[in-house]
Order: C-alpha cells, then sequence, then structure tokens
C-alpha cells in the first residue's frame, strides 16, 4: 500500500536497513535546518553540509553513495520529494491563461515596479554554477535584484549582451556593479577577472566586479570542506604559485551565509528614502489594478511579501 503525507510519497517498499535509515534520519534534520530557513539544498551542498560536520568522508565514492541512498529514501517515502532540487532541469514554456479575467488578475498580484530605476547604484549577481541559483534567487528577488548563472565562463555572445545591458544603464546615469561568486580553483578565480575584462570591453567603460565569493579570508574564517586543485586545468600553475594545491567549492558554503553576504552587499547600495517611495507607488499601482481586475489584494493569495528586508 502506497502511503502518501505531505510531499513524503513511497512507490517501493521500505527496504533499508537500520544504518542508512540513521544517515536519512541526519540527511532530513539538515534538510529541515534549511527549510526553516526558506533556504533549500541540491545534492552537493547537502553533501558538503554531510562533510562538514563529520557524518561522511570527504571523495566521489561517499558522494556518489549519498545520492543513491537519497534516491533510495525518496523512493520509499522516507526524503521529500522537494528536499532536494535539481535546478538545472525543469520544465519551459510560453505563459498562458484560461480567460482574459485570468490574465488580468495574474498581472495585478504579480505586478512589480522596477525598484532600481531611480537609484544610483544598478548591481547584479551572478553565480558560477547553475544548480546554486536556487540559494541566491530568494535574497535577490528581496532585494529586487537580477541574477544570473554564468555555468562556467560565459559565452561571448551573453556576455556582449549584458555589456550593452550595463551600457544603457551607465547612460541614464547609473552605476552598475557585478557581485560574482565562484569557486576558489584555478578557473573560479580566473572568472571574475575575466568577467571584469570583458564586460568594461562591451559596455565601453570601466565595470566595477566585486567577488563576494569564495576568497581566501572566507576559506580561513570559515573552513569549507577542501578539495585538490585540477591540475589538468590550463590556469592551474599560477593558481598553485599562489594558493598552493588545494580548492574549495561555493557549494560547500553554509547557504545561510550565501544569503547574508548577498543581503549586506546589496542593502548597503540602496538610497532608502528613493526606494521606500518607489515601494509606496508599487503599492498604489497595484491596487489600481486589483480595482480593474474585481480582485482582493488582502486574501492572502497573491504572495507579495518579498520586501522584508
Amino acid at each position: 500500500m502506497i502511503e502518501e503525507t505531505g510531499y513524503f510519497r513511497a512507490y517501493e517498499p521500505l527496504t533499508l536497513r537500520q544504518s542508512s535509515l540513521d544517515t536519512l534520519g541526519t540527511v532530513n534534520a539538515i534538510v529541515e535546518q534549511y527549510e526553516g530557513a526558506g533556504l533549500s539544498l541540491t545534492l552537493r551542498q547537502l553533501y558538503y553540509q554531510m562533510v562538514a560536520r563529520g557524518h561522511i568522508e570527504n571523495n566521489d565514492q561517499e558522494y556518489n553513495k549519498l545520492g543513491r541512498l537519497v534516491n533510495q529514501g525518496r523512493l520509499q517515502g522516507l526524503v521529500s520529494w522537494t528536499a532536494i532540487e535539481d535546478r538545472t532541469r525543469s520544465l519551459r514554456g510560453l505563459q498562458t491563461y484560461e480567460t482574459p479575467e485570468s490574465a488580468v488578475e495574474g498581472i495585478a498580484r504579480s505586478y512589480r515596479r522596477d525598484l532600481w530605476a531611480n537609484q544610483e547604484w544598478r548591481p547584479e549577481v551572478w553565480i558560477e554554477k547553475d544548480a546554486l541559483s536556487g540559494v541566491i534567487q530568494g535574497v535577490c528577488n528581496r532585494h529586487r535584484v537580477d541574477f544570473f548563472a554564468c555555468r562556467g565562463h560565459v559565452s561571448q555572445s551573453e556576455m556582449w549582451r549584458a555589456g550593452q545591458r550595463l551600457a544603457s544603464y551607465i547612460s541614464k546615469g547609473q552605476r552598475p556593479i557585478i557581485f560574482h561568486l565562484g569557486d576558489h580553483d584555478p578557473s573560479g578565480v580566473h572568472m571574475t577577472q575575466d568577467n571584469r575584462d570583458r564586460l568594461t570591453m562591451f559596455a565601453g567603460v570601466p565595470v566595477m566586479v566585486i567577488r563576494l565569493a569564495l576568497n581566501m579570508d572566507q576559506i580561513e574564517e570559515l573552513k569549507p570542506v577542501p578539495n585538490p586543485a585540477k591540475l589538468t586545468d590550463t590556469r592551474a600553475q599560477a593558481y598553485v604559485e599562489q594558493y598552493g594545491y588545494t580548492s574549495w567549492e561555493l557549494d560547500a558554503l553554509d547557504p545561510a551565509h550565501i544569503d547574508r553576504l548577498i543581503h549586506e552587499n546589496v542593502d548597503r547600495l540602496k538610497d532608502k528614502d528613493l526606494w521606500d517611495r518607489a515601494l509606496l507607488r508599487e503599492v498604489q499601482e497595484r491596487e489600481y489594478l486589483a480595482e480593474i481586475a474585481n480582485i482582493d489584494l488582502e486574501d492572502g493569495s497573491d504572495n507579495i511579501g518579498d520586501d522584508d528586508d
């Protein structure tokens, strides 16, 4: 018989041994900790949390073993199907509506002003891995900041488009700034300078690119799980000369720390008076749209509350 409670749903009978059940208990405790803070984990992040807390060793065999165990736990109803995210694969398509009325209602409920339009600064957050975009999505949405998953070194065409976008902000009197987060390894360290150089070339003026993570001071303070540097990387020699033979993945950093890091750096850029006035205008405009759509924004179903800072 298949039992279903919340997002736990069993498709196979329970066959796991007690040691595996104990490990899954630890997995669920870690997942619940981050869910309570509004954060979700990838399998890689879960693995690093398990390593950092001394539950498993840091090697590929343990990572693969954990992945298989989580998969079994889901199928046997012991791990939530929403516990671990795969942020690289999702269904995509055009937004559609059942009726014109539902379209107007959708616009009214989701309406957002560009709160950065009159600010001096125009920040963006760039992260090396698409798999980590879910980690930064919440804090970026709270601050209405666009974010971009680089997926390694950014393609030339995408970098050109970014340069043109930043140039348009500059033409309006704003100062664009990119906050970049990446692995501390030969390629990851190089990406920050590469972003700065090519954005400056395509924007036509110097572009400020700040590396938020991972940096050596954070590594020394937070002590994320280390890995050997990839010596096959063409940039390995310069990296080893400066940092040695050890590298660190951004995934190993506590997601809560990444959230806080972005919050603090973005928030200090705001002119709070301009921000509050723009936010008030947004509320008034949303109420106007609600009148047109003849809906009640106080019914709790619009999920507007993304400005809690």
